[in-house]
This record gives structure tokens, sequence and C-alpha cells, in this order.
């Protein structure tokens, strides 16, 4: 349409500034089932009229529309509350249209409370009624002309008439059946409503063929099973397994990378495909498809999911290099292009050509084989890097698969600039990871989560926070000590409700760096390792301890309610969370100075806390055996010793 053509001129209403509301609709903004969400809009028209304003929302997939009235606030907004009582894809729109019959009642008070002749006001209002009973319903209708019939009657008694028009009883019925051929509907916007587990996750990530533990037999999924109720008394509710196709053999790597591997190396697990099969199929070392389904019901018994790693990418053996071979890229010499990231090469995996011509079925294959594994029981997803990979794909496939199976999470593992991250994010994922590794001071770590709380991104990027990946071991880690360890993941666990650690090199301290480089040396990646899982020093009951509060606190269970506390030492950060109607609040501090012992103060929100300055607090620490404290006034003082406590974690409780 062009920008002076014209549109329906008898629409008058104005409707604009939806919110929530993401890029103009086209993406979903998220929230988790049970929220309620204000929706709110401007409308406006000219004159004086009244404007009747619907919100309309229903599942994607559905007819029929819910129709809820928003109520005026003044200065032409709108608003109105909807409960997100089931998960899945909705879309909604804000319709506005003239309230003919409420602009006329309050014309007509006014007049009459002047003096003025009100006999053709009521015939006035007997012909609004007269066209509103065409839009009713039956029953509605046949009352509407009653009225009408009385209230345009000059005969009638004046008395009564008036009395009809002062009628409330018949307003609520004619404002329930406004002219809507003549209403201005805003775009059509989209909003995804996910269930608990994407608001409140424990991850924990291991590679169930090093669980024979003895560096030469390859772990089944039986073996892997025996790890389940440790990993349940520390607290972890989702089980996430590097992937478990078949890995390729052609330019196998072996240990650290090497180019070389020994005819016994098992190679990366990222590198997918061979000749028993690709993505839909099981490395038969780990065991059958049939195995499979029964660890899941095992993790299941153990009060877990499973998250599966999903990677888009293939070793040189994959049956997709011969059955599609224009789904990769193919160099003059004849030879696959594998990937490359200059100066690193990854000789034994093939980035796919999402630019060649069959895309369509390239699409439609690569969506299938999540379609596969959820027709198998796995409900949560991480994908691996998928900001190399098309992202309009990732739209089309996460949205599809959201709409069909809304209760699918996906985590993308995409440590890249910050638009794709988010892009990602309005496209249906569920989590990203994020740069919490990265933010190792207090003030950055501070500004770092405000961004992510405190700005739009909260409307669609749900963070989880990962102190360690088998592909990242940050600086901080491999100078740090125990106290580092530990207060790296309450961090994580008290700033975001979503967090996750690769295992057991977490709980262990395994902090050797492949020299160089950000990593572990000798990475599981590429061998099978030989774990100690009770390792002395090991922090396996710090973490099952911040985890059991974090399972038994609402507080923790979200992550855009925290609210952070000025600190007289820069060494100290310091953060309220609290839930939504402030029955669970805690304090939290934490020295992240992981060698010395720091002092300071901290400037307390006295009135937020619904108390006077010079007010008194009643704080249990469960980080300290629950001891109380009493803090008087708005400045305690505080110390923190991290070869003793890393932290305080106060519960208010008086």
């Amino acid at each position: 349409m062009s920008l002076l053509s014209k549109s329906n001129g008898q629409a008058r209403v104005v409707i604009d500034h939806l919110s929530p509301q993401i890029d103009g609709g086209r993406n979903p903004f998220k929230r988790i089932q049970g929220d309620w969400i204000n929706f709110k809009a401007h409308a406006f028209a000219d004159s004086h009229d009244l404007l009747t304003v619907d919100l309309r929302i229903r599942k994607m997939g559905t007819k029929n529309w819910d129709y809820l009235p928003m109520l005026a606030l003044g200065n032409d907004e709108f608003a109105a509350n909807f409960e997100t009582r089931e998960i899945g894809l909705y879309e909604y729109e804000v319709a506005g249209v003239i309230d003919h019959y409420g602009s006329w009642y309050e014309g007509f008070k006014k007049k009459h409370a002047e003096g003025q002749p009100v006999d053709i006001e009521c015939k006035i209002g007997a012909e609004l009624l007269e066209q509103t009973a065409k839009r009713a319903s039956k029953k509605d209708a046949k009352q509407l002309k009653q009225w009408a019939s009385f209230l345009g009657n000059s005969e009638a008694d004046m008395h009564q008439r008036i009395t009809l028009a002062y009628s409330k009883h018949v307003l609520g019925i004619a404002r329930a059946y406004p002219a809507r051929e003549w209403e201005t509907v805003s775009a059509r916007s989209l909003m995804l409503v996910e269930r608990d587990r994407a608001a409140f996750s424990s991850w924990y990530e291991f590679f169930p063929r090093s669980c024979v533990n003895d560096g030469v037999t390859h772990g089944t999924f039986h073996d892997a099973a025996t790890r389940l109720p440790e990993i349940q008394r520390m607290g972890f509710n989702i089980i996430y397994f590097p992937p478990i196709n078949p890995v390729g053999r052609e330019f196998r790597k072996g240990k650290n990378n090497t180019l070389t591997p020994s005819a016994t190396d098992v190679g990366s697990p990222w590198a997918i495909g061979a000749a028993e099969g690709g993505h839909k199929s099981i490395l038969p070392e780990l065991g059958t498809l049939d195995d499979f389904n029964w660890f899941l019901g095992e993790a299941d018994r153990h009060g877990m999911e499973v998250a599966l790693d999903i990677a888009f990418q293939c070793a040189p053996d994959h049956p997709w290099v011969k059955e599609h071979p224009s789904w990769f890229r193919w160099r003059p010499d004849g030879t696959v292009q594998y990937a490359e990231n200059p100066p690193k090469k990854y000789q034994d995996i093939l980035p796919i050509n999402f630019e060649t011509d069959d895309w369509e079925n390239l699409w439609e294959e690569l969506k299938s084989v999540f379609d596969y594994w959820i027709e198998h029981g796995v409900k949560v997803f991480r994908v691996d890097n998928p900001h190399t990979k098309s992202m309009e794909f990732w739209r089309w496939c996460v949205l599809n698969i959201k709409a069909k199976h809304p209760e699918v999470i996906f985590l993308a593992e995409a440590f890249t600039r910050p638009k794709r991250m988010q892009y990602l994010a309005k496209g249906g994922y569920t989590h990203g990871y994020t740069y919490f590794t990265w933010r190792n001071n207090a003030t950055e770590l501070q500004e770092y989560v405000e961004e992510l709380t405190q700005s739009e991104t909260k409307e669609y990027f749900y963070p989880n926070f990962w102190p360690n990946t088998p592909d990242i071991l940050h600086e901080d880690l491999q100078n740090g000590n125990r106290a580092t360890y530990i207060g790296r993941y309450l961090l994580a666990a008290t700033l975001s409700s979503n967090i996750g650690i690769y295992g057991p090199s977490y709980e262990v301290l395994d902090n050797e760096p492949f020299p160089g480089k950000e990593e572990n040396n000798n990475s599981e990646k590429y061998e099978l390792k030989i774990w100690d899982w009770d390792q002395p020093g090991n922090i396996k009951n710090e973490i099952a301890l911040i985890n059991g509060m974090r399972n038994t606190h609402p507080a923790f269970q979200r992550t855009f309610n925290i609210r952070f506390i000025p600190c007289s030492n820069s060494n100290f950060i310091a953060y309220i969370k609290e839930n939504f109607d402030k029955s669970d609040r805690f304090i939290v501090i934490v020295n992240m100075d992981w060698f010395n012992k720091q002092v300071g103060t901290l400037n307390l929100p006295m009135a937020e806390l619904g108390l006077p300055e010079n007010g008194t607090l009643v704080l249990r620490d469960h980080f300290d055996s629950q001891k109380e404290y009493i803090w008087n006034g708005n400045s305690p003082y505080l110390e923190l010793d991290p070869n003793k406590r890393v932290a305080h974690i106060f519960q208010i409780v008086g």
C-alpha cells in the first residue's frame, strides 16, 4: 500500500505502542506458565468520543480469539491483564472502535444535568440501540429493540425514558456489541509461553563414555546411570550429554586435538556421522536406542530430564556427504571444505552449506532431527554453535517445533556478538549461553546482569550462566583456588535461575590448562578420562547446599527479580533476590577477591525493604549453618575471608 493511499476512513481509532512487543510483533516475547502479563497500548481518536479497546489473544493454530476488555488508564493509555495458563505459541492484537452508545450516554448525562431538553437526545440513543440490536445475540437483540422503542417514544413518560437512558444495565449490554466494521486492529504480534523448567533449571553436563573410569573401556548409558544418584544429591535437574551419535573415522582427532590419532582414540563427539549413521543414530559403544530410552526413564526416576546436544555439522564420512553433496561446499580440487576459523582447522568437521539450491530439503531434514528425538522422549536440547548456521532457518525451525511441542526447551550455545545472541532468542531459543564466564570483577558483572535484567532484553532472552564448559576454562579458574570455584558457582546460581556446569571437571577443581589456551589440558572432548569423582577437596557438598537452597526458595527460581546494593568495597558484589510477593527475600554478598579477606559496608535500601533508615533486619545465613544475624541501620559492616567463607546468603526472616 502506498504511503499516500486511503485507508478505511470510517475507522477513526489510532492504536500504537503495544507492550510487551518485540520487533513490531514479528518475534515473540516470552513468559512462563502461570505468569500474569500486563498488556498496554495507546489508543485515541479525534473528537471527544469514548473508545472500546480490546485485547484479542489465541494460541497459534486455533480459530477463536479470547477477548479481554482493556481498561482506560488515562492519557490515552489502556491495559489488560492476561494469565498464561497454557504453554505454547500465541498471537495477539489490540482492536479499538468508537463507543457510540457510551459516548452518547456521557453526553446525555451532561445535557440533562444542565436542564437542556432531552427528547431528541433520547431519540438519538434509541437509534443507537436499534443499530446495536442488529449486531447482538438473539436474546439481547430483543431486549435492545424494546428499550429503543420506549426510549425513542415521545409519548412515553419522560421520567421513565430518562431513567432508562441512565441505566448502567442498558449501557453494559449496548457496549458489548460495538460496530466492529469500523474498528482499527493493530498488527498481529507473537508471544511464547514456556513451562516452568524454562525459568528454573540446573544443568549437569558429563561424558557418558568416561563413566567406566579406567581410561580404556568405553562407557555406556548403563554406566552413566550409576552417576545419577550423586548428581541428584547435588541438586541438578537436567542431565546434558554431548552428542551421542556415531563419531566419524575420517580425519578423526587424537588426544588434545592432534592430527595423529592412535587406533584406540575415540575422537570428538562433535564430529558426527559414520558408517553406522548420522544425527538420528546412536554410537554403538554407548548402547542401543532401547538403552537410551531406558536411561531416560532412569533420569526421570531421579527427578531429572535429559538434554541432547544437537550439532549441525558432519564428519567427512557422515551419510549426508554422499547422499546430499550439495549440502556441503566443495573446493576446486574436488575435496570437501572442512571447518576453519583461521588459524584453527577442524579437519574432522564439515560445515553445512545453507546457500545450497536444495535448501528447502535441507531445512526439512535438519528439523526432522529434532522431531525424531522428540518422538523418543527428549524435551530439552542444547544446540552447538547455532550462530554459525542460517538465522532464518532457526526461526522457522524452532518456532514451528514450539507450535507443535511447546514443552521443548532449546539452549543456544552461542558465544558470539550480542545482536546474534539476541536474534536467536527472539527466534524461539529458550535459553542462551552468556558472557558470565568473562565477567570477573564486581563492577563488570553487575553491569552485565543489569543489562540482561533491566533492558528490553529480558522480554525474550533467558540467560543461562555456566562457569565452565568442555571448551572453556577461563583464566580466573586456571589461576584460581577452591574459593574461586565455590564463588563462581555461587554467583551463577544466585544471579541466574538457569545455570550449568561441565562435570566432574568443575566440582573436582580440574584447572590444568592447555598451554596458551582457554581450555583444559587433555580435554575430555578427545579422550576417555579417568575421574576421581570423590577427589579430596572437591566442592560437591557446597554445590549440593547451593542447589538445595535454589530448589526450595522461589526467590532464586527467577532471574529478573534482582536489585543490586551499593558497597563501599569494590571487591564485594551484593544484591537482593525476592519472589513476586516478597514472601521469600534474600540478600547475597560475595567477596570476589578469592584470595584475600575484604571488609566494607553496604548501603541498604531500607525504604525498599519496608523499613525506616534506622530499622532492624533479622537474617539467617544459608551458607553458614543457618546462623542468625541482626543488622541495625542501613550501613552494616561486613568482612569475608575466602579461606573460611566466600559469601553470605542471608534470608530476611524479620
